[in-house]
């Protein structure tokens, strides 16, 4: 696995546990790398920078989710599914020189690897429409 496929699954962990847990972002890093201080460098670093950007920006990226899935409020979604989507919108918004393919196939991967096959169609859609509007808004 890729160092930044591993970042994003930690990502991912890190979201989960804000969200599940109600923590505020300094919380989860503390409670979360002091479990993990085996974690390379590199991985913790892109996650670190994407978790920054996810938890900075979440109303921001609560509303762009809501805007484009239609007929779904956040608290309705899966958990895992919304954070995973949280995650990757994040990276499109912070990281703009990524490919919004890149960033889309990796959202897909991991939510095969962590949530229901169902949920694959529905976090592609809803990643597709934003990265769309997202690029449009940057043309």
């Amino acid at each position: 696995m890729g160092t930044r496929r591993k970042s994003r699954e930690l990502v991912l962990q890190m979201l989960f546990q804000a969200d599940m847990g109600r923590q505020n972002a300094e919380d989860v890093r503390r409670t979360f790398w002091g479990e993990r201080s085996s974690v390379d460098a590199e991985v913790r670093g892109f996650a670190e920078d994407l978790f920054r950007v996810a938890t900075d920006r979440t109303p921001e990226i609560d509303g762009l989710i809501e805007r484009h899935a239609e007929h779904w409020r956040m608290e309705r979604m899966a958990a895992v599914d919304r954070n995973i989507i949280r995650a990757a919108v994040a990276e499109l918004l912070g990281f703009p020189t990524t490919p919004r393919a890149v960033i889309i196939n990796e959202a897909l991967e991991i939510a095969r690897k962590f949530s229901n096959p169902e949920s694959v169609q529905f976090i592609n859609g809803v990643l597709d429409s934003v990265g769309r509007d997202l690029e449009k808004a940057r043309a």
